[in-house]
C-alpha cells in the first residue's frame, strides 16, 4: 500500500523539484542579463557572473533533490547506473559552480610590490 502511494505521488514530487529548478535557471538569468542592461546604461558595478553562478548552483541544488528521489523508483541496476552518472556530473557542475564563485569573491592577498608602494 505504501508502495503504490509512493509511485504514484512521487513522480509529481520529481517533476516539482525539476520544474522549481528550471524557475530558478529562467529568473536567474533574466535579472542577471537586466543587470547587465542595467550596468551598460549607469556605468555602475554589478558581479553579474557571481549573481549567475549563485542562480545556477542553486538550481543544480533542486535537480539534484529531484534525482535523488527518482533513486527510490529505480528497478534495474542500469537505470541506477544512469542515475548515478546524472548526479555525478550534476554535483561535479555544482562544485565547479561554488569554486568558480568562491575565487571570485575571496580576499586578494596583496603582494610584497603592493605593500611597499
Amino acid at each position: 500500500m505504501l508502495e503504490e502511494l509512493i509511485e504514484r505521488v512521487l513522480p509529481t514530487i520529481i517533476s516539482l523539484c525539476e520544474l522549481m529548478g528550471i524557475v530558478v535557471v529562467v529568473i536567474t538569468a533574466v535579472r542577471a542579463f537586466w543587470n547587465y542592461l542595467r550596468s551598460l546604461w549607469t556605468h555602475q558595478a554589478c558581479d553579474i557572473k557571481f549573481d549567475l553562478a549563485n542562480g545556477l548552483a542553486t538550481s543544480l541544488e533542486f535537480k539534484m533533490a529531484a534525482e535523488i528521489l527518482k533513486t527510490v523508483l529505480v528497478r534495474e541496476l542500469n537505470e541506477l547506473l544512469v542515475l548515478g552518472a546524472v548526479i555525478l556530473l550534476r554535483a561535479l557542475l555544482s562544485l565547479l559552480i561554488h569554486f568558480e564563485m568562491k575565487e571570485r569573491h575571496a580576499p586578494k592577498q596583496s603582494t610584497r610590490e603592493e605593500r611597499d608602494l
